[in-house]
């Protein structure tokens, strides 16, 4: 798919990120499913294209969701994804953040990119003001991601997900607006 850059939200020197589309079903699914090693016990996204539907239904139609592809910008093509989740207003202004990158695009730096620009989106026209992660604790690979773009640990959560037949452990790590504008806004 070539690149289209009126469609990203957001743009690096190498990703741009842009909502999730019925459209992207068939090439999510194949990196879901060339991805099953890299992502599991930790996360299953959508493998088939009815799962696809569903899963991409929520994150385009319901409100207290958000959903972004992180595209490659020489060729389109997705090399992973960063949902917000729960998203409440009002005094709150936050949200809980998962991710996954695809097998192709794995310790190349591009999730790193996405995850800034997705936190710089959020806190911007999205008008938020935390994020949180929630990371099973053996997931290294996500927890280097969210601490080396500026996620603080703020705590242990017991059994707190369930996750693949059981209730899951999770860290709890979070970023404010404050913490990437030290200004804030109000």
């Amino acid at each position: 798919m070539p690149h289209h850059a009126s469609r990203h939200l957001a743009e690096g020197p190498r990703v741009g990120v842009r909502h999730f589309s019925y459209e992207d079903g068939a090439e999510f699914t194949a990196r879901a499913r060339e991805s099953e090693d890299l992502h599991q016990p930790w996360l299953f996204p959508p493998t088939t294209a009815q799962a696809y539907t569903a899963y991409a239904g929520r994150l385009i139609e319901d409100p207290s969701k958000a959903g972004f592809l992180v595209c490659e910008k020489s060729d389109g093509a997705i090399g992973g994804f960063i949902n917000i989740n729960n998203i409440v207003e009002g005094g709150f202004q936050s949200g809980a953040l998962g991710y996954g990158a695809f097998a192709h695009a794995a310790g190349r730096g591009l999730m790193r990119e996405g995850l800034d620009l997705v936190v710089r989106y959020a806190f911007g026209p999205m008008r938020l003001h935390r994020l949180e992660i929630n990371v099973q604790p053996g997931n290294t690979a996500s927890i280097a991601l969210a601490r080396r773009c500026g996620f603080r640990l703020e705590g242990f959560s017991p059994k707190m997900l369930f996750v693949d037949g059981a209730w899951r452990d999770h860290e709890r790590w979070a970023i404010t607006t404050e913490m990437i504008n030290p200004v804030g806004r109000h």
